[in-house]
């Protein structure tokens, strides 16, 4: 008996190291697939227009420094203002868009009144609603309220997330028990102190999962500044990215394209790298109802 437990704790051991390795091989493949396309960018960012006609290359090569002079002092484009323009109305979009969604997520998980299974039902099917849907009628509307080449129609828009508000909600009921929020009016609290005080510094690791995401998908963003923004000075990177692509064949640069979409991505990898540590912590606990 002792040997068939021995030989049982042995094979299990050997199947465990196994399911180890594998899982590890599969994680190990697939962060450099990912690093691999931001490899590429840097090393076409180094080259020269010529030499990326040419085809692949590995390795970097010098015109990197040229490249970031040449995107740089476009006289087409503004880089220094495109990027603040996007950082903008992409920070603004971050920011409103985590609050007020955790903020409508409390008042469904916290209070209990007639219409909530209503409410909640409706922005769900609210969420399933694709923006291209209501653009030419949300263009129409901000031509009557002069609101193009306004940053307007780009943030407040994002005070209504339903994806947010669904994520923060399934986060409450995972790590938000209703008696801190009883705790806290019984002493007298009132509801936005106990909300800005007491709930927001608990959801800290989703709210930067959120803003994370929300950041990154509003810097992204193409197809709404497109529709509302015409001016150069209020573009946004996107917008100039498309602008460099569409330039005059004699005067394009692909190492200059590169170039700025390497600039282009820097901040999202910034703000990624501040409120990383949170993200492991934020989906795992957000996923799961405690």
């Amino acid at each position: 008996m002792d040997v068939r437990n021995t030989y049982d704790s042995r094979k299990a051991k050997v199947m465990l190291t196994v399911s180890r390795i594998v899982v590890y091989t599969i994680l190990i493949f697939l962060s450099i697939l990912c690093l691999f396309a931001f490899w590429m960018l840097f090393v076409n960012a180094s080259r020269s227009h010529s030499d990326l006609q040419g085809g692949f290359q590995l390795l970097p090569d010098t015109y990197l420094l040229k490249n970031l002079v040449n995107a740089w002092n476009d006289a087409s484009i503004n880089i220094p203002r495109g990027m603040l323009n996007s950082f903008v109305v992409a920070g603004s979009t971050a920011l409103l868009t985590t609050y007020f969604s955790t903020l409508t997520a409390y008042g469904i998980h916290a209070y209990n009144f007639k219409l909530k299974n209503l409410a909640f039902t409706f922005i769900m099917a609210v969420m399933v609603i694709p923006s291209q849907v209501s653009a030419v009628g949300f263009y129409q509307m901000c031509v009557k309220l002069g609101w193009t080449n306004s940053y307007l129609p780009l943030v407040l828009p994002s005070i209504a997330a339903p994806v947010v508000f669904f994520y923060m909600k399934q986060y409450m009921e995972s790590v938000l028990p209703m008696e801190i929020v009883d705790a806290a009016r019984v002493d007298g609290s009132g509801e936005f102190y106990t909300f800005n005080r007491i709930i927001l510094p608990m959801m800290k690791p989703a709210l930067a999962v959120q803003m994370i995401f929300s950041f990154v998908t509003s810097w992204n963003n193409y197809f709404m500044p497109a529709l509302i923004l015409d001016k150069a000075e209020m573009k946004t990177v996107p917008l100039m990215i498309a602008q460099l692509r569409s330039a005059d064949y004699s005067k394009f640069d692909m190492g200059k394209v590169y170039m700025f979409i390497l600039l282009a991505i820097l901040p999202v990898v910034v703000v990624y790298m501040f409120l990383s540590k949170y993200i492991i912590k934020g989906v795992t606990a957000g996923s799961v109802k405690g």
